[in-house]
């Protein structure tokens, strides 16, 4: 269950909130609520993309540095039995 949170609106900021969650067949709460969800997985989305980026361009210079261990500081043998996506 998500917590409570509280805003102030221009009554005609308000007014214009509540006829677009209407047409879309929503609460204002649940309209403001996916406005936030959507820009907020916007940002992550963006950050996820930007670090995808940069680790590709860089893959061979961390390869070169650290080599293939995916796993620093596990013991021996546990690398073998971890899937590859895990860390």
């Amino acid at each position: 269950m998500g917590s409570q949170t509280n805003i102030r609106l221009d009554e005609a900021v308000k007014a214009a909130a509540e006829e677009r969650a209407k047409r879309r067949g929503l609460t204002l709460q649940g309209y403001v609520a996916d406005l936030i969800e959507a820009d907020v997985n916007q940002a992550r989305a963006a950050f996820m993309g930007g670090a995808a980026a940069f680790l590709a361009g860089y893959t061979e210079a961390f390869e070169a540095e650290i080599g293939e261990d995916r796993y620093p500081g596990l013991p021996e043998g546990l690398t073998k039995s971890a899937p590859r996506d895990a860390a």
